[in-house]
């Protein structure tokens, strides 16, 4: 089971700082835990990742991290295809892909992110898992540090979770494609992460604004453990 906090762009480095000097003393046991704090707070910690960065070792791009910068602080885990990096930032799924395979090439755990907006969800299932096809256009699916996490787009910081049915029926789809860990994400919080978890071929969560409180994520991962045991 795999519980993973994405801040955004959420919290100082200060603050980042005082929320990981509180996970660093819970047991994390059976539960994989991931945090994506933003850029400014990278630092040396086996659980962090990096929320993005540029396919490069180095060079002119400005405004960009890339390689050289998450080697400084030994990051060796990602996200990749994040809705708000497709639909507010712009990128391409060609860019997408190249941004897989250089940091597959780095062997780097990659938590890449799928999922639908509200027109195609509105179409039927058929629709949706076709537009979820399109986006591993390019991915190597069979990248043994692969981790996919289904986030439906209309679901993402409203507040409105994915019906239980929704879930089960997307995750059956995706599952048909791959067999690497199935996240999902999307308003989880910490009224409805049991339920969720409990759905079959979800492995997991990617957890938004529920988890910028350190007492709300540690619970969540309290729950993930009960689950596993």
């Amino acid at each position: 089971m795999i519980v993973a906090a994405n801040f955004k762009t959420n919290k100082t480095r200060k603050e980042v700082e005082e929320y990981l000097k509180v996970l660093d003393v819970v047991e994390f046991d059976s539960v994989t835990v991931r945090v994506f704090p933003p850029m400014t707070a990278l630092m040396k910690k086996e659980y962090l990742g990096a929320q993005n960065a540029y396919p490069t070792v180095n060079g002119a791009f400005t405004g960009e991290i890339g390689l050289e910068q998450l080697n400084e602080f030994e990051i060796d885990k990602i996200l990749i295809g994040h809705s708000e990096r497709r639909n507010i930032l712009g990128e391409s799924q060609e860019f997408i892909a190249k941004k897989f395979a250089f940091f597959k090439e780095h062997g780097f755990e990659i938590t890449y992110c799928i999922g639908e907006p509200l027109e195609i969800r509105e179409k039927g299932i058929d629709a949706v898992v076709e537009y979820l096809k399109d986006q591993f256009e390019g991915i190597d699916l069979s990248y043994e540090k692969l981790i996919i996490a289904y986030e439906p787009v209309w679901a993402i910081g409203t507040g409105v979770s994915a019906s239980k049915e929704q879930i089960q029926n997307t995750h059956a789809e995706i599952r048909k494609i791959t067999d690497k860990p199935i996240l999902y994400g999307g308003s989880v919080k910490l009224e409805n992460i049991k339920e969720i978890i409990s759905i079959p071929n979800v492995d997991g969560v990617l957890v938004g604004s529920a988890s910028f409180d350190v007492g709300n994520f540690i619970k969540m991962i309290e729950t993930a453990k009960e689950k596993e045991k």
